[in-house]
C-alpha cells in the first residue's frame, strides 16, 4: 500500500467510506496504528496532557510536536501523518504560519498540518496552502480557545453559534482545506455541515453523520487516568492490565524469581577459571 493521500479522502467521502483517524506520539503506538490500516495519525497537541503531563495544550511548543512527530512518522509506512500546530504557531502572522506548517513537512515528514478555527483562519489556511501544504480544518470545540469558551463545552447549540459554525466550515471548504475536524457538536448539526461541505468531515464528539472519526488513542485504550469525555469509547481498558504487569514484575524483583534460568546468559565454565 501507499501512504493515503488528500485524493484517496475525497473519493471516500464520494463513495461513502468512512475514514478513520487516531492519535499518536510515539514509535511503537503509531506502527500500529499504521498496521491496523487506519487512514490517517494525528500527531495532536493532545500529547500536552496524555504525555507531558500539562494542564492543557497551550503549553506544547513547536519543538515538542516537530519530535514526537518525527517519531510517528518514522513508524508508519501507510497512513498519512498530519502534525497539529501549537498554540501560538500559526496566530502571529501568516508569515511564521507558514514558517512553522514548513517544519512539520520538512523536518518531521508529516503530510499535512491541522489548525483551529474557522472563517478568522481563512488567510492563514491560503497562506499555508500557497506553500503547497495541506491543511485540515478544526471547528466546534476548539481546545486552544478554552479560556474563551470558559471551559470544555459542547458547541453550535444555539441558533447564533450552529450558524457560525456551518459558516465557518464553508469557508474553510472553499479555502481549500483537504478536511474539518467537528468537535463536540450536536449530531445533527454535524450531519448539516457534511452535507454541506464537499471535504470529508471528521467528528470527535460529533456523531456517527461525520465522514469519519477520531480519537486519543490513550483513551480509546483505556490507557489515560484523566478525565474522559462522554464521547469516548474505550475499546480496551489496558490500565488495570499495565498495573497488574508492573506490579508482578516489581513483585518477582524483589523476591529474586525475576531474571528466572531461561533469562539468563551463560559462559563456559574454562573462561571464568581463567579470570583470577
Amino acid at each position: 500500500m501507499a501512504r493515503i493521500t488528500t485524493s484517496v479522502l475525497k473519493d471516500k467521502k464520494n463513495r461513502k467510506e468512512r475514514i478513520s483517524m487516531l492519535t499518536a506520539y510515539d514509535y511503537s503506538l503509531a506502527g500500529m496504528v499504521d498496521e491496523a490500516g487506519i487512514d490517517m495519525i494525528l500527531v495532536g497537541d493532545s500529547l500536552g496532557m496524555v504525555v507531558l503531563g500539562y494542564e492543557n495544550t497551550l503549553a506544547v511548543t513547536m519543538d515538542e510536536m516537530i519530535h514526537h512527530s518525527k517519531t510517528v512518522v518514522r513508524a508508519s509506512k501507510n497512513a498519512m501523518v498530519v502534525g497539529d500546530m501549537p498554540f501560538l504557531s500559526y496566530h502571529i502572522s501568516k508569515k511564521e504560519a507558514v514558517r512553522n506548517a514548513g517544519r512539520f513537512i520538512q523536518e518531521a515528514g508529516c503530510q499535512a498540518v491541522k489548525l483551529e478555527g474557522g472563517s478568522e483562519r481563512v488567510d492563514t489556511v491560503k497562506a499555508i496552502l500557497d506553500a503547497q501544504i495541506p491543511v485540515m480544518g478544526h471547528i466546534g470545540l476548539t481546545p486552544q480557545s478554552v479560556h474563551q469558551f470558559g471551559g470544555f463545552k459542547v458547541q453550535g447549540k444555539d441558533l447564533e453559534t450552529a450558524k457560525k459554525l456551518v459558516d465557518d466550515a464553508k469557508a474553510l471548504d472553499q479555502a481549500g482545506v483537504y478536511c474539518i475536524v467537528l468537535e463536540c457538536v450536536p449530531s445533527e448539526l454535524a450531519r448539516r455541515v457534511t452535507e454541506e461541505v464537499s471535504v470529508p468531515t471528521i467528528g470527535i464528539g460529533a456523531g456517527p453523520h461525520c465522514d469519519g472519526q477520531v480519537l486519543v488513542i490513550n483513551d480509546m485504550l483505556g490507557m489515560f487516568q484523566g478525565h474522559i469525555p462522554k464521547f469516548v469509547r474505550k475499546f480496551a481498558n489496558l490500565e488495570p492490565l499495565i498495573m497488574e504487569a508492573l506490579k508482578n514484575y516489581k513483585a518477582e524483583v524483589e523476591a529474586g524469581t525475576f531474571p528466572a534460568e531461561e533469562h539468563c546468559f551463560t559462559i563456559k565454565e574454562e573462561v571464568l577459571d581463567r579470570l583470577y
